[in-house]
């Protein structure tokens, strides 16, 4: 079919030619640099000199030449840690969290705590077109690698900070994790069960949302350069706005109503029926999003009661009657099989799913058809494997080229490529700003 972006026209993706010095660490940072990798650009990650990222040393579970994938652990500090040192790496085995937002990129090892290693960055950052760092707001200002000193030699050079709270305001200095930042912006005041506790969303939303929000800033920087005078910017990203951002429609159902929204469980307060429903052996969720799918509903579930209902006549009514039809609901589906209950609502077109496990996710024909399960060898550790980009072109793909590096892997290519030679290297090593790799 002409348009479609199954069968690109090259190997290379959109951001060919662009190169990302990835200066940031756990996830929000390198999750916004991945993309940017996927999408075709050389991304040079800096990392600890026998350390390196935190998430390195995130185990169990980790990749293995002997033992298979496993789910990751949990989610770090935004602008958290400002010295270069750390623990050991553990060797040959690759942490699962690390491999989930580190493919297509080289690791060097630099310690940003010399001057000799500083030194490298500013070299680094004289040719490159994109600088991300998620270090506590100030700190490469006070290592001499913040906006104003760099762009002085590199006016294109568009440079990203990320943060917990952003670069001005009351909290600026403060720590700042997932877990707190969807407590503070909110997300936990309506996530989980009416009555229940609070419920931390399980994916690291709070990182992964100013990771998309950075990535597309960096995309917007990089468009008006070119339509331009040619010059970068500086670009201020926080979990914090992410967050209230995000807040959506939820915030604008507060701003019209004066009530703040509380905890529904799997329910939508703007749309009924649109929710998890318990059957006899498991869940079904019923997507009813607009009033078309309220007659097929009906007919499906054997309930033309329910369509003769007057009350229930218009999705206005069915929020309004919420309680008194989810009851009758609730009553049909739980003297249905989850597996009778989908497959009626299939045919009669409703919306509807079982709720499924990640294995299941990827087990999906559809999952796979898309590209969505993606693998890279890795020197040390065997195959790897992690969700694929969800970005499809036509013509420029989004690609996996590199295995997620280990530690320092590139580190005297890459310098060498910038003009480094052997005796420069050694006297690097000497000074402290680079190890071997580990």
């Amino acid at each position: 079919m002409v348009g479609e972006a199954r069968d690109p026209e090259s190997d290379t993706g959109p951001l060919d030619g662009l190169t990302v010095l990835d200066l940031s660490r756990v996830l929000v940072g390198p999750f916004c640099t991945m993309q940017l990798g996927d999408l075709g650009a050389e991304v040079i990650k800096v990392e600890r000199p026998g350390a390196g990222d935190q998430t390195r040393t995130w185990v169990p579970p980790a990749f293995s030449e002997d033992d298979g994938d496993g789910e990751a652990g949990s989610d770090g500090e935004a602008g958290g840690d400002e010295e270069a040192g750390g623990d050991e790496d553990d060797g040959g085995d690759a942490s699962a969290y690390y491999v989930s937002v580190n493919r297509n990129k080289r690791s060097i090892q630099l310690d940003l705590t010399t001057e000799a290693g500083r030194a490298v960055v500013r070299d680094l950052a004289r040719e490159a077109d994109v600088l991300v760092e998620n270090f506590r707001v100030g700190k490469t200002e006070e290592w001499g690698l913040g906006y104003g000193d760099l762009v002085e030699e590199n006016p294109g050079l568009v440079y990203c900070a990320i943060s917990g709270y952003g670069e001005w305001g009351p909290d600026r200095d403060r720590p700042a994790y997932d877990i707190m930042m969807q407590a503070r912006g909110g997300f936990m005041s309506f996530t989980g069960v009416e009555g229940g506790p609070p419920v931390r969303i399980g994916v690291a939303l709070a990182d992964v949302g100013a990771g998309m929000y950075a990535t597309q800033a960096i995309l917007a920087a990089l468009l008006e350069r070119e339509l331009g005078d040619g010059r970068g910017q500086k670009i201020d990203v926080s979990l914090l706005d992410g967050q209230a951002a995000w807040t959506s429609y939820m915030a604008t159902n507060y701003f019209a109503s004066g009530e703040a929204p509380g905890r529904m469980g799997s329910k939508h307060p703007n749309i009924v029926p649109y929710r998890a429903f318990e059957t006899a052996d498991d869940y079904v969720v019923v997507a009813c999003s607009s009033d078309r799918f309220w007659p097929p509903l009906c007919e499906a579930l054997d309930r033309p009661d329910l369509l003769a209902d007057e009350r229930f006549e218009t999705n206005e009514g069915r929020v309004r009657n919420r309680d008194e039809l989810e009851r009758e609901l609730e009553e049909t589906f739980a003297a249905m099989s989850t597996e009778e209950a989908v497959d009626r609502l299939d045919e009669y077109d409703v919306p509807a799913s079982r709720v499924r496990d990640v294995s299941e996710v990827f087990a999906d024909p559809q999952i796979e058809a898309r590209g969505m399960l993606a693998e890279a060898e890795h020197p040390t550790a065997g195959t790897v494997r992690f969700p694929g980009s969800p970005m499809h072109f036509s013509r420029t793909p989004t690609t996996v080229r590199r295995h997620p590096p280990a530690l320092g892997e590139h580190t005297e290519s890459v310098l060498r490529e910038y003009g480094y030679d052997d005796g420069d290297i050694d006297e690097l090593r000497k000074r402290g700003a680079i190890s071997e790799p580990q």
